[in-house]
């Protein structure tokens, strides 16, 4: 149920209406598969890299990008290697989605 609320809140902090439309057409995809997966899928893990990944963006957001930790980057990676509207968002973008969680 995570995956629907991440692109979501990317979406919501997108700049462009190219990185919109590709947030609203993948979080149309996503959401059924995500209401039925079970706990054990990867898509649990794969939302926990994410979440796990708020306290990282925070530092990252407060300092203007300057402090960048492991597990922003995990998150930034996976992000951007699953969703094709996330390539085209800055860090900062991420980021604050990542917090808006």
């Amino acid at each position: 149920m995570i995956r629907p609320i991440l692109i979501f809140a990317v979406f919501a902090f997108s700049a462009t209406s190219a990185l919109a439309g590709s947030f609203a057409a993948s979080s149309a995809g996503t959401s059924a598969a995500g209401s039925s997966a079970s706990s054990g899928s990867s898509s649990g893990k794969d939302d926990k890299v994410v979440l796990q990944a708020r306290d990282d963006a925070a530092s990252f957001v407060a300092s203007d990008g300057r402090i960048r930790g492991a597990q922003l980057e995990a998150a930034l990676r996976h992000l951007r290697e699953h969703n094709a509207g996330a390539q085209r968002a800055s860090d900062m973008q991420l980021a604050q989605a990542i917090l808006a969680l």
